[in-house]
C-alpha cells in the first residue's frame, strides 16, 4: 500500500507539537471498531506501533486468543473465562494444592499444570524446576500489569502456550543471533565478551525464555511484550543487544564471566525505557518496518 502523502505529512506536524502518536491512535481505534476484528492488522499495527496503554490489554487479549475476533462473543466468553478460573481454582483447592496462603503466581502455576495434564502428585512436589520458575517470572511480572486476577491467569497461559508454540524452535538460535548482531554493532565488545569467557554465560534463559520479565520494569517490558505478542520473538535479541550496546564501558571493564553476569542480571532500572526505543529502532533498522494497513 503506497503511503499517503497527507497523512504522513499530519503525523509529521503531530510530532513536532508534542502529540506524536495522535494518527497512529486514531488509526488503532478504527482497527477495534471492525467485526470481525482483523488480526494480522492489529499484528502489523502492533509490530510497527507503540500500543496506547488505554488500549493495550484488550489488543494483547485478542492477539493471544484469549478474546475471539468478533467482538459480540467478548462478553460471552469473558464469562466462560471467568467460570473456568473458578471451576479450577476449586479443584485445586479441594485436592489441597492450593489454599488462601498460597501465593498468586503458584496458584497460577497449579492451574496451568492441571489444564495441561502435568499436575504433580501433592507428595512429589519439590522445588520448582527450571521450566517452572520461567512461568514464575512470567507470572510475577503479569501480576504487577494486570489487577484482575482471572485476566492475569489467562494472560499468562495464553502467552505461554503461544510463545512456546510460536517461537519454541528459535529460541535455541537467539543467542548466535545476538552475537552476529553484536559483531556488526560492537565488534570489540564482542571480543572481549570471548577472551573472558563472558559470552558464553550471558544471561540468555532470562532475556529469551523469560522474556526479560525480572530483567526490565513493567512499563518497559510491556512495549517488549507488544511486539513478541504480536509475532516477533526476534525483538528479544535486540533488547539483549542494546543492554550490551548500553552499558559497553561497564562490560568492558570487568573480566571475570560471573561479574559480567551479576551485572546483567541487575541491569540499572532508570534507563530500561531508552534502552527498548532503541532496541525497537534497531531491530526494525535489521528486519524492517512491516507495512502498515488500515
Amino acid at each position: 500500500m503506497a503511503d499517503d502523502p497527507q497523512r504522513n505529512f499530519r503525523s509529521s506536524y503531530y510530532e513536532k507539537v508534542g502529540f506524536r502518536g495522535v494518527e497512529e491512535k486514531k488509526s488503532l481505534e478504527i482497527l477495534l471498531k471492525d467485526n470481525p476484528l482483523d488480526l494480522e492488522k492489529l499484528s502489523t499495527f502492533s509490530q510497527r506501533f507503540p500500543l496506547p496503554s488505554m488500549y493495550r490489554m484488550h489488543v494483547w487479549k485478542v492477539l493471544l486468543g484469549m478474546l475471539p475476533p468478533h467482538s459480540d462473543s467478548h462478553t460471552m466468553v469473558g464469562g466462560y473465562r471467568k467460570e473456568q478460573y473458578h471451576d479450577i481454582l476449586e479443584a485445586l483447592e479441594v485436592m489441597r494444592y492450593v489454599n488462601s496462603s498460597t501465593p498468586c503466581t503458584h496458584v497460577y502455576l497449579r492451574m496451568f499444570q492441571l489444564e495441561s495434564q502435568v499436575l504433580p502428585r501433592c507428595s512429589e512436589i519439590s522445588a520448582p524446576d527450571e521450566e517452572n520458575e520461567d512461568f514464575l517470572s512470567i507470572s510475577r511480572a503479569m501480576e504487577e500489569i494486570i489487577d484482575d486476577p482471572i485476566d492475569c491467569y489467562w494472560l499468562i497461559k495464553c502467552f505461554v502456550n503461544q510463545f512456546h508454540t510460536k517461537f519454541g524452535d528459535s529460541i535455541p538460535h537467539l543467542p548466535k543471533s545476538l552475537e552476529h548482531y553484536l559483531s556488526q554493532e560492537e565488534p570489540r565488545l564482542l571480543k572481549h565478551l570471548k577472551n573472558t569467557g563472558a559470552l558464553a554465560q550471558l544471561p540468555y534463559s532470562l532475556w529469551f525464555r523469560r522474556c526479560f520479565a525480572g530483567c526490565l520494569p513493567e512499563s518497559s517490558l510491556q512495549r517488549v511484550w507488544d511486539k513478541v505478542i504480536s509475532g516477533s520473538c526476534k525483538i528479544l535479541v535486540f533488547v539483549a543487544l542494546e543492554i550490551l550496546l548500553s552499558y559497553k564501558i561497564m562490560l568492558l571493564g570487568i573480566t571475570r564471566p560471573e561479574g559480567v553476569v551479576r551485572f546483567l542480571c541487575n541491569i540499572p532500572q532508570e534507563n530500561t525505557d531508552a534502552i527498548v526505543t532503541k532496541a525497537i529502532e534497531l531491530w526494525h533498522k535489521y528486519c524492517g518496518t512491516p507495512m502498515h494497513a488500515v
